[in-house]
């Protein structure tokens, strides 16, 4: 194959790349923007293959044909409440894949048409991608224990933030010493294998050190971050093997997801730099007590007259509904609900479930109508003038904590249904959320619990409203 031809393919797939984000960018395209992306895989596969069909071809058709099949088994099983948990399981393999190229670069250059010795620029490129890759990888392997819940295995995975004294500064001698030897393999005239497995150990570990200390609530900024990781420490290994397809595909995906990481910064109160560099899940201050005491009780067939009985109610749907995959009861009770007059929309917070955008795709799957589907920031004015507040397993983003200084949360925007004139809380019991904080929200007078499953609930009130 040509070189203009191959040039010319891989155009090709970087505009179906660039189309599928642009795609993904609203739930009406969304699907479409998908076929984009597969398309310009498939291309970007195709014209790879094409160009090392003289070589082990067999190895690699092989390669590809284990991991579709672990691919298509996973895809399968996966249930959508564990879909941050893929996302951030693939984030590490992105990352660990950038570790063994640069491996394999560094002991056979010519392998991949790289000069023998490697050139300086080579050896700055594999020694970025190189770091960035091992600290997506491990960061990414304790993001996915904490989303997976085994911290009662490994504390390691715990939800909560772990920190221990002289922490940031450990971090940050880790940096530099990893900087030291990353220096010594640049400036090394042999392979320098010493410095580079010194480099690539310490970027392992501080991709733990990083991501321990980020507490539950803020997890669905982490997903995003090592979402720009994995992009950026792609782009480094195609700066190195001179692959414009891999430089194209990972500079798209480590820029959109910096620019979400930045947008759920701004949704949760948190510094995009300290962000980056992992330091914002330590919060100073404890949080704010609630006294315990007893809460206001009722049933679903309380909750149906009191919603039927309005004549506007917001439904805010949280992780127990993507856990009891009640999205398509709720669909069911939204439209008895407008059939009655009742005007029912959804308000959906930004980082609500455990990865941006979990509260929109579970919706999309009952087909609710977009326009009925509200951000915070175009439903948060209106709670004021709300009859009923129905709230389906959501905890951290309705609490009011977020509005007391010394709480964990302090600070981070959250959906104002305490403002609302009833509020039904619909929840397996009363553990807190996945912050660990206990909600003042559920001991209000104006709120009413509904304990059990978030389906059955619904349903229930299903039955009820016809």
């Amino acid at each position: 194959m040509s070189a203009n031809l191959t040039t010319l393919l891989y155009l090709v797939a970087s505009v179906c790349f660039i189309l599928a984000l642009k795609g993904l960018s609203h739930p009406e395209t969304a699907r479409r923007g998908n076929l984009f992306g597969i398309a310009g895989m498939a291309v970007a596969v195709l014209t790879t293959l094409a160009l090392v069909f003289r070589g082990h071809l067999e190895l690699i058709l092989i390669a590809i044909a284990v991991g579709g099949a672990i691919g298509a088994v996973v895809a399968r099983r996966v249930e959508m409440t564990q879909m941050p948990e893929l996302v951030a399981a693939m984030h590490s393999l992105v990352g660990l894949a950038a570790v063994l190229i640069a491996v394999a670069a560094v002991d056979n250059p010519g392998a991949f048409g790289i000069v023998d010795p490697l050139p300086a620029g080579n050896k700055l490129e594999l020694f970025i991608g190189t770091f960035v890759g091992a600290i997506t990888f491990s960061g990414s392997i304790i993001a996915f224990g904490k989303l997976a819940g085994l911290g009662k295995s490994f504390r390691l995975f715990s939800s909560a933030s772990i920190t221990f004294p002289g922490q940031h500064l450990l971090n940050l001698l880790l940096a530099l010493v990893m900087l030291g030897f990353g220096v010594a393999f640049f400036l090394a005239t042999d392979k320098a294998w010493t410095a580079f497995i010194v480099m690539t150990a310490i970027a392992f570990v501080l991709g733990v050190l990083i991501i321990i200390p980020i507490g539950g609530a803020d997890m669905p900024v982490v997903i995003s971050m090592l979402n720009s990781y994995s992009g950026w420490a792609a782009a480094g290994i195609g700066f190195s093997l001179d692959n414009k397809l891999l430089i194209i595909a990972g500079s798209l995906v480590g820029s959109s997801g910096a620019i979400l990481s930045y947008i759920m910064c701004k949704a949760m109160n948190r510094s995009f730099i300290s962000v980056i560099l992992g330091g914002f899940g330590a919060v100073e201050g404890a949080a704010a007590g609630v006294e315990q005491k007893a809460v206001r009780s009722g049933s679903a067939d309380d909750a149906s007259f009191l919603m039927a009985s309005a004549e506007s109610v917001v439904i805010v749907p949280g992780y127990g509904l993507a856990v009891a995959r009640a999205q398509h009861a709720v669909k069911e009770m939204v439209d008895l609900l407008a059939a009655k007059g009742v005007n029912a929309r959804f308000a959906v917070h930004p980082v609500a479930g455990r990865m941006p955008g979990h509260m929109n795709v579970l919706l999309a799957e009952a087909e609710v109508p977009y326009d009925q589907v509200l951000e915070m920031e175009d439903i948060n004015s209106d709670f004021s003038n709300t009859d009923v507040v129905l709230i389906l397993g959501a905890n951290d983003v309705v609490n009011p904590l977020a509005y007391e200084k010394g709480s964990p949360i302090y600070g981070m925007p959250i959906l104002d249904v305490h403002k609302a004139r009833t509020a039904i809380v619909v929840k397996r019991s009363m553990a807190a959320g996945y912050a660990g904080l206990d909600n003042p929200l559920f001991y209000m007078d104006k709120t009413m619990m509904v304990f059990g499953d978030a389906k059955k609930v619904v349903e229930d009130i299903v039955k009820s409203l016809h």
